[in-house]
């Protein structure tokens, strides 16, 4: 029996973060956006593992509601296909609220070229193909964060 058999994806988050606040001191967080559990629980060990700080949502809603919430946050990276409301349209809500100038990631398994040209001109720091190039993203995140490698 593992963590995610007893507790919600909102509860093992919660818990992330009290155990993150008590061992070390978190400066910014990154927030991970995608519908698929596996992809963004992937994403967030990932840059676990180099020492970056993560939160997690299954979608828009919830991303919107954590960066209303959590000054912490200071990158976004997101999936471009989710449903009901996809990436792009996360975006341009970001882009139209108080965080709008949080820097933001997309990360896509199918996208287009549309797709890049609209997300350049919502100024998105970088838009990352499937499958991740893992040194890339850390490389990345660490930039955007203004953490040292």
């Amino acid at each position: 029996m593992t963590d995610h058999d007893i507790l919600s994806d909102e509860e093992l988050d919660a818990l992330q973060e009290v155990m993150l606040t008590q061992t070390r001191e978190v400066a910014q967080r990154v927030l991970i956006v995608d519908d698929d559990l596996d992809a963004r629980e992937l994403l967030a060990e990932i840059l676990n593992l180099h020492d970056i700080s993560c939160m997690t949502a299954p979608g828009s809603a919830e991303a919107l509601e954590v960066l209303n919430s959590r000054e912490s946050i200071g990158l976004l990276i997101t999936d471009l296909r989710m449903a009901p409301c996809d990436g792009m349209e996360l975006i341009r809500r970001v882009r139209d609220s108080a965080r709008a100038e949080l820097p933001i990631i997309i990360v896509s398994g199918d996208a287009s070229v549309r797709d890049a040209i609209d997300a350049m001109h919502l100024s998105v720091v970088d838009f990352l193909l499937k499958p991740i190039n893992t040194k890339q993203l850390v490389k990345l995140v660490r930039r955007e964060l203004g953490i040292n490698a």
